[in-house]
Order: structure tokens, then C-alpha cells, then sequence
């Protein structure tokens, strides 16, 4: 990959403390920027970039919330509440850029690509014994940092590959080195190639809150889906569903799931503890809470939608992490309104609706679920679906769907793709996933704006939107640009 080179100011606090991550660390994890010499050392690094990976700017909160707000399955009962920009596409150079995304994935970039220079250091020099799985991990890590940037700044691969994605960075660089936007090929280019030459070197045993073989395939193939390389994808799926060793939660298990760590579904789960990642009502479960049910005045800023609640069964077993939003305040002197008697806030990040969390001492330090079994199914089913196998693409949606005991099973000449994207919808909602989806799937977005007389229509956006839309893509922080001139001639279309 061509080495280009731009100003990323978030690569200043990689040595120095970043969002709180050096303020008081425990003795579990470090600045990947400090030397390895063992592997110890190198589990050390590890932890402290998969810590930094749960900041409030990247999976913690406001990159979780993006895939969420914008997808369609969630609405805002009124404006005023924290994260409504994300919801209203409000977005400009100098307003609202969520530039912490940005500047949080390069940091991540930047610990990822100093343990991958140390490691290949010692192992050039004979001395990388016990180290290969760090090096695998790191790759890996690196490739899904990648992913996730170019989701959030770039058009989607079949939709414009050679349009700028994101800069490619795989070496540490200098906080005064500008980099240029690489495509978007080039970006996933280098996506694919990292997850590949990773793989030799990781291990398939589970390793809870680690990367590990079958989480690494589970990432590929999700980002073989955006290539449309469907053989690949559907390959990729299937050797983590029958070899990774993971199993599926019955229908009953799947509410108490959200109370554990580490559970049988787990791919890759980013570990949060109390006084250590735990972000308080800050963090991503607060914003789904109803408001009032914990002290933030981040609480209520979400609700399901409409078209969520209308593709639910009755008797959905999902039903069960959902509890009645800020509208129930309103039930007593609406109670023959329908709009007051539904479950709209989501507690998947809150354990359940007793705020149990998944662990003692805390509601809010609920472990994040990147990839999860369910996912890798629901790929498997498109990517089946798509090189012919219907009956395949149906076996494998069925065993997500039954979580609704009502559904009638799909068969061969029933599944379809859109079949598969509501099951997807019912499965993750508040988990940071549909947007994506829906602008890789060349959707149109619904909105219920004003759904409840509040007065929250977007002056942004219509009431619908299409990836054809440049607010579809964040825009590069006029911080950025006046760091790196060279970048703001590479600004997204409609900033």
C-alpha cells in the first residue's frame, strides 16, 4: 500500500493521556507506545488498546450511536436531548462533526501499529518467541479500526470504490505527518489483506474480550458482504458457525444473556468494569434508557421507531429487554392512545429493565458486544441467498427468527433479502450495526420525525434519506483541515 501522509491531531494524545485512558490505569494494561520485550508485555499493550477502543467517541458511546440514530429503527421523542445531531444529520466542517470518532480511531491506529513495529522488531531480530498471537490480534484489530472509519467517512464499496475512504495508516507516524485520504479499494485493500495474513498466527480457542481465529473470519466476513464477494463471505461465515465452537441462545436464554460476560454467542466482546472503561449513564446503554431512569441528561435521548415495533411479533422474546420510554410519564392521561402504551427503550446496555448490568456493582458497565454469533448467521443467509443457495439462506435465518415463536419458518421460495434485513433489525437494535447496513443495501431511510407533536423534524434532512445523500458521510473536522490544508480539498460531498 502507498504510504501518504496527513495531520490526524488526535495523534498527539497517543503518548500523552487521551480521554482519561492514562489518568489512573491499572496495572493491567499500558500505552502501547512503551517497549515489549514478552509476551506478557505485549498482553499488556493489548489491553490498553482494547481499553481505548471503548472510549466515549468510538464503541463506548458515539460510534455505536451513529449506526443506531441514523438507521431508521430509532426516533427522539423531543429535540434538546444529547445526541439529537446524530439523529437530525445537523453536520458541518465546524458543527457537530463527531470528530472524536476520528480522532479516537487514529489513536487506536496508532497503539495498534506500535505493537505491530515491536513485535516485527523482535521478531527480525530472532526474539518474537510467544508473540505471533499479539501480532495476529493487533492485525486484525487494525483491519477492523479500518473498517469502521471508512463506514463512518467514505461511500460504500459498491456504490463508489474509487471515491476517497479514509487515510490508510500502517506504521506509527509523527503527530506533525499529513496523510491524504486513500480510496476506498485501497482502504479495504488493506482491510482484507491484514485479516489474511492474520490468520496463521491466531489461535482458535476462545479468549474472552480478545481476538481470536473465529473472530477475525467473523470480521472478514462482513467486510467480504461490502465487496459483494459473497463466495467469500458465505465461506468465511460458515467456518465460524460449524468450527468456532460458538452456539446460538435458545429463545429463553436470550433476554438473561445481556445480564452475562462472555456468553456462548460472544465473538468479540470488548470488556467494561467498574473504574475501569465504565462511562456511567454516559455511556451508549444511558442513551436508551427512558428517561428519568438514571441521573444523566443523556437518558431518553432514544426511542424505537415505528417500523421497528411494526415488524415485532407479539410474542417476541426480544420484547423482553425493551421497557416503556419517557411516554409512559404520559400513559395516565393517554391511555387509550396507542403511541403511550409502547416499549420503546432499549436495555440491552443496561443488563435488563432492573438495570442489572452484567456483572455486580454496576449498570452501566455492560461488556460491548462487537460481533455476535446472530450476526454471523444473518451474513451467512445473504451471502447463501446470493450465490444461489435458498435453502441454505433459509435454514440459517430460521435459526435467528425463531426468537419469535409466532413466525412462521421461511423456506426456499420465502427468504429474501429483505426477509433477512428486518430479521437483522428485530436482532440489533441500539447495537451501532443498521445504518451501515441500510447504506450498504442502497436503502431508503424512514424517519419518524414530529411522530409525537414535539416538534422534531430535521432542518437537515427530509423525512427519508438515501446514501445518495453527502450527509450520508461525516464530514473532516475544520480542525483537521487547518492542521492539514491538503485534506480539505478532499472534503465529502455537501460540506
Amino acid at each position: 500500500m502507498k504510504k501518504i501522509y496527513i495531520a490526524i491531531i488526535a495523534l498527539c494524545c497517543a503518548v500523552s493521556s487521551c480521554e482519561g485512558f492514562l489518568d489512573v490505569p491499572p496495572t493491567n494494561y499500558a500505552d502501547s507506545s512503551s517497549s515489549i520485550g514478552s509476551a506478557a508485555d505485549a498482553q499488556v499493550m493489548m489491553n490498553g488498546l482494547l481499553r481505548k477502543m471503548t472510549s466515549s467517541s468510538y464503541y463506548g458511546a458515539n460510534f455505536t450511536l451513529y449506526g443506531d440514530a441514523k438507521g431508521g429503527d430509532i426516533t427522539i421523542f423531543t429535540a434538546g436531548y444529547g445526541g439529537n445531531a446524530l439523529y437530525y444529520f445537523s453536520h458541518s466542517a465546524n458543527n457537530n462533526t463527531y470528530s472524536g470518532i476520528w480522532s479516537s480511531c487514529y489513536n487506536c491506529l496508532l497503539q495498534a501499529n506500535n505493537i505491530i513495529t515491536n513485535i516485527e522488531k523482535l521478531q527480525a531480530e530472532g526474539k518474537g518467541d510467544g508473540l505471533e498471537e499479539f501480532l495476529g490480534q493487533a492485525l486484525t484489530i487494525r483491519a477492523l479500526i479500518h473498517f469502521d472509519l471508512v463506514r463512518c467517512y467514505g461511500k460504500p464499496y459498491n456504490m463508489d470504490k474509487s471515491s476517497y475512504g479514509v487515510p490508510v495508516v500502517t506504521e506509527p507516524v509523527d503527530a506533525r505527518a499529513q496523510l491524504l485520504r486513500n480510496s476506498v479499494e485501497e482502504v479495504y485493500t488493506q482491510i482484507i489483506s491484514d485479516l489474511k495474513a492474520a490468520q496463521p498466527m491466531l489461535s482458535g480457542k476462545k479468549s474472552n474480550g480478545y481476538i481470536n481465529l473465529y473472530a477475525n473470519k467473523a470480521i472478514l466476513a462482513k467486510v467480504l458482504m461490502y465487496t459483494e464477494d459473497w463466495s467469500g463471505a458465505l465461506a468465511a461465515a460458515e467456518d465460524v458457525i460449524n468450527n468456532g465452537g460458538y452456539k446460538l441462545y435458545e429463545p429463553e436464554e436470550w433476554v438473561a444473556s445481556w445480564t452475562k460476560q462472555f456468553g456462548s454467542e460472544s465473538i468479540f466482546e470488548l470488556g467494561v468494569y467498574p473504574n475501569e472503561a465504565d462511562l456511567g449513564v454516559s455511556g451508549v446503554g444511558g442513551y436508551y434508557r427512558r428517561k428519568g431512569h438514571g441521573s444523566s441528561s443523556v437518558n431518553g435521548c432514544f426511542m424505537a421507531s415505528s417500523y421497528w415495533f411494526n415488524i415485532m411479533g407479539e410474542n417476541d422474546v426480544r420484547w423482553g429487554v425493551m421497557d416503556y420510554d419517557q411516554r409512559d410519564d404520559e400513559r395516565a392521561n393517554n391511555a387509550d392512545d396507542p403511541r403511550y402504551q409502547m416499549k420503546g427503550a432499549c436495555y440491552k446496555y443496561s443488563g435488563d429493565i432492573n438495570l442489572s448490568g452484567d456483572k455486580e456493582g454496576s449498570s452501566t458497565a455492560v461488556n460491548i458486544k462487537v460481533i455476535r454469533l446472530s450476526e454471523v448467521y444473518l451474513n451467512a443467509a445473504e451471502a447463501a441467498l446470493r450465490t444461489g443457495k435458498a435453502d441454505k439462506a433459509a435454514e440459517y435465518l430460521n435459526a435467528i427468527a425463531r426468537r419469535d415463536i409466532d413466525r412462521e419458518a421461511y423456506t426456499d421460495t420465502t427468504v429474501s433479502i429483505d426477509a433477512i434485513l428486518d430479521e437483522y433489525r428485530r436482532e440489533f437494535l441500539t447495537e451501532g450495526k443498521l445504518f451501515h447496513e441500510m447504506c450498504r443495501l442502497n436503502k431508503t431511510i424512514y424517519f419518524d420525525d414530529d411522530a409525537y407533536g414535539n416538534g422534531t423534524n430535521s432542518p437537515y434532512r427530509g423525512s427519508s434519506i438515501d446514501r445518495s445523500n453527502g450527509l450520508c458521510r461525516l464530514p473532516i473536522s475544520q480542525d483537521e483541515i487547518n492542521a492539514n490544508p491538503g485534506i480539505g480539498k478532499q472534503q465529502n460531498e455537501g460540506y
